[in-house]
Formats: structure tokens, sequence, C-alpha cells
């Protein structure tokens, strides 16, 4: 392999044109090489912002292309576990969108297989590689906000068009597996720690969880939260300890929901507050998964912590029936 990682893309969905591509493109150590598609019009925004990208019409002849060393896989949530085995049989690493898998057993075979070709797999968390989040896990070690007692959060926005991939149960749709995996994934990344029993309450339109209401006690702490596609947008995670709290005003899409900003009430009652700004969390997710295909380096989302998130989200759908 050369210095750099060249990636392909496996279909041109929004996620892809709007986030992944540009930030594979910007990100340092990557170049956006070949792209996917059967539908030339679905392919010619790609082409006309990256002159020179290869376009490919099936998703096997992009595996089968040996100047492409890794694929983003942006397809819908029941092909996942599919072509990120496909794609490590091919020879390539995988960063495939979340849900990587509809089960935590199917990561099981996806671990398996990772560790068989000695290739990197991954799941887009692209959260856990915000310095937002990784300054509260800081915060929450050193103890800044006393004991962590209660963890708040919420992540909802609408969406009725029946048409969305989102909608469907045969493609794993539902606002859970869409939105309610980042209060999940953002608490257990914070405070390092599972949740021991889930209690959570569903509504769902046409098999589709249209709204989640979850409550997950943990060791120490518990966390509740509601997620949903059929309320206006808003997000909000809130740490509540025994001397202080910690909130963060746009916990999962800084820049685009709001600005990235941190407020925390410290032990001495003095409120500081800690802006982001400026920075996107796909391009630092490209890069530390191009530095861990480079040089080896750790990557902040590996399999099995994608598992420990899956098996929460197992226990909501379990606990809701």
């Amino acid at each position: 392999m050369t210095d750099t990682v060249r990636w392909g893309v496996l279909g041109a969905a929004k996620i892809a044109r709007t986030a992944l591509c540009p930030a594979i493109h910007l990100a340092r150590g990557g170049a956006l090489a070949a792209l996917a598609t059967r539908t030339a019009e679905k392919a010619a925004p790609f082409v006309r912002r990256y002159p020179g990208l290869r376009v490919h019409e099936s998703y096997e002849a992009l595996l089968d292309d040996p100047e492409v060393d890794a694929v983003y896989i942006p397809l819908p949530n029941d092909q996942h576990v599919d072509w990120t085995l496909r794609a490590l049989d091919a020879g390539k690493h995988v960063l495939c969108e979340k849900p990587i898998a509809l089960t935590a057993g199917e990561i099981d075979r996806l671990v398996a297989r990772r560790d068989a070709t000695g290739l990197l797999a991954a799941e887009a968390f692209m959260v856990v590689h915000h310095p937002q989040w990784a300054r509260v896990r800081d915060l929450l070690a050193q103890g800044a906000i006393g004991r962590l007692a209660e963890v708040q959060g919420v992540f909802t926005y609408f969406n009725d068009d029946m048409g969305d991939i989102r909608q469907h149960a045969a493609h794993g749709g539902g606002g859970l597996r869409d939105v309610g995996v980042y209060p999940v994934v953002t608490t257990r990344f914070a405070t390092g720690a599972e949740p021991d029993t889930v209690t959570a309450r569903l509504t769902r339109e046409n098999g589709v969880d249209v709204y989640a209401r979850v409550w997950a006690d943990f060791p120490d702490f518990s966390l509740s939260f509601y997620c949903g596609m059929r309320m206006l947008r808003r997000q909000e995670m809130v740490f509540h300890g025994t001397e202080g709290w910690i909130r963060l005003q746009a916990p999962f899409n800084p820049n685009i929901y709001a600005d990235g900003r941190l407020e925390w009430r410290r032990p001495d009652g003095i409120e500081e507050v800690e802006t982001y700004t400026g920075i996107d969390q796909y391009v630092l997710q490209i890069e530390a998964f191009n530095d861990s295909v480079l040089t080896g380096a750790p990557f902040a989302c590996p399999l099995e912590f994608s598992r420990g998130n899956q098996a929460a989200i197992d226990a909501v759908f379990s606990a809701a029936e």
C-alpha cells in the first residue's frame, strides 16, 4: 500500500454525497477514488465535484478494483453485514454506516472475518472522534462533576416521507436504529460503562418505531432518553453529578444542528463554556481510519465497542416487547 488510503463508495446515498465523500476528499492520508452506482444520474454530482472519480456500474466491480484500498458502505441497514463481509473477502478495509448490524450476534461474524483477514472493519460513529466527547470523557474521569448520577438525552427529527428507507421495517428502519443509537453510544464512550438493565416504550407505525422512550440502569448511574422521527428536531445530552453537570447543546451534529458548545457547572458554582467551531467530525473520523490503516494506530470505535452498543439496542427492543 502507498501512503494514501484509496477509497471507494458503495452506492450514491445522500450521506455519502453530503458528508462522507467530502470528508474523504479533505481528510489527511486518503483519496476518493471510486463510486459504485448503476444510475448515471446519481453519479453525476459526484463526478462533477471530484474529477477523475471512477464510476463502477456494480458493487462487485468496485470491490474488484485493485486501486481501491478501503470502502465506505452507506447502503440500507439490512445490507450492511453482507457487504461488509464481501468487502473484507475482497481484501478491502471497511467503514460501514451505523447500524453496522441489526443484532449483536451478527457483529460476531464481522469480528471473526476481520480477524481472519487482518483488515480494519469499523462502524461509522463519527461522534466518538469529535473533541467535545473526548472532553466529556476526561471531565468525568477527573471527577469534575463529582459522582455521575444521571444522564439525560434527546435526539429527534421530523420525517413522514413514506418513501424514505427509514420507514421500511424490511430494511431495518425506525428511529431507534437511526438516531437512538447516539445517546447510547456517547454515554458508553464517555463513561466506559455498560448498562445492566433496560426499560423501554416504543410507538410504531407501519412496523417501525417512530418514537422510543428508554431508561437504562448502569452500575453507578442511570440513562434516560427519548428519540423519534415524528417530532421537531432537537438534540441535547446532560451529565448530572453530585457536584456539577455537563451539557452539550449539539452533541451529535455540531455545525449542522447548532454550534458545538459544552457547558460545565463546576463544584465551586462557576459555569464554564467551551465552544467547538469549524470542526468536521466526519473528516476526523476518516483521518483516524486512515491512520489506523496506514500505521496500525488504535481506532476509537472498534467492532467490539460497536457490539456493546448493538447489545444495548437489542435490549431496548426486547424490553419494549
